[in-house]
C-alpha cells in the first residue's frame, strides 16, 4: 500500500499482518480521491479541511489527505496493533503536527463531549460485519463532530442495502470489485 498522491506520493505505507484491517486497495482509493478532487456536486479544497478518519486502521486514508494537504486529521482505531503500525506511518513521514491519535471504540469517541472538533470530511470504514450504519451516523450527529459544510464517505460491501438516516443527501455511490462507496452529506 503507498500514498497515491500529494506532496507524499509514492511512499510506501505500513501494513498490518493480520487479517482484522482490511484496507482499501489502492485503486479504489485514487477512485475515491477523484470523485473528491473532481465532483462538481460538493465544494471541498484540502487547505481548509479537517478530517475524521473512523476505523482508520493503518491510516492511509487520513494520511492520502495529509498528502493532498488536508489541514488536520483525526484517526480513531480500537485494534492495538493498527494503531502501532499507524504511528509507525505518521512517524515515518513525520506528520505529528496535524494528527490526533485515539485507540479507542469509534462510539466512545463519538459520545465524547469534550472534544469539540467540527470536521468536513469524515471517512467511515467500519467492518463489513458491522449492520447498523444508521446508529454510527446518528452518534456523528449528537456528538456534533459534523461541520455544516460536510462531506462523508462510506465504505461498504456492495451486497449490503444500508439504512441511512432520513437527513442526509447522497451526491454519488459507486462499485469498485467488492466496495461499495457512498459520497453523502449530513443536514446539520
Amino acid at each position: 500500500m503507498r500514498v497515491i498522491g500529494g506532496k507524499f506520493k509514492g511512499y510506501n505505507l505500513f501494513l498490518t499482518k493480520n487479517k482484522i484491517t482490511r484496507p482499501l486497495k489502492d485503486s479504489v482509493k485514487e477512485a475515491i480521491f477523484n470523485v473528491i478532487v473532481h465532483s462538481k456536486k460538493f465544494d471541498l479544497k484540502f487547505s481548509n479541511t479537517d478530517v475524521l478518519d473512523l476505523y482508520s486502521g493503518t491510516g492511509s486514508i487520513g494520511i492520502e489527505c495529509i498528502s493532498r494537504g488536508a489541514r488536520s486529521v483525526c484517526f480513531v482505531e480500537k485494534n492495538f496493533n493498527a494503531i502501532n503500525i499507524l504511528k509507525k506511518n505518521i512517524l515515518k513521514l513525520n506528520l505529528k503536527s496535524n494528527v490526533k491519535i485515539f485507540n479507542e471504540k469509534i462510539e466512545t469517541y463519538l459520545e465524547k463531549k469534550k472534544d469539540n472538533s467540527k470536521f468536513q470530511l469524515i471517512f467511515l470504514d467500519p467492518p463489513f460485519i458491522k449492520k447498523d450504519i444508521k446508529e454510527l451516523i446518528d452518534l456523528l450527529i449528537s456528538g456534533k463532530k459534523v461541520s455544516k459544510n460536510n462531506l462523508i464517505i462510506l465504505h461498504r460491501n456492495k451486497n449490503e442495502n444500508e439504512k441511512l438516516v432520513n437527513n442526509i443527501e447522497i451526491f454519488n455511490e459507486k462499485t469498485y470489485g467488492k466496495s461499495k462507496i457512498i459520497f453523502f452529506r449530513l443536514i446539520v
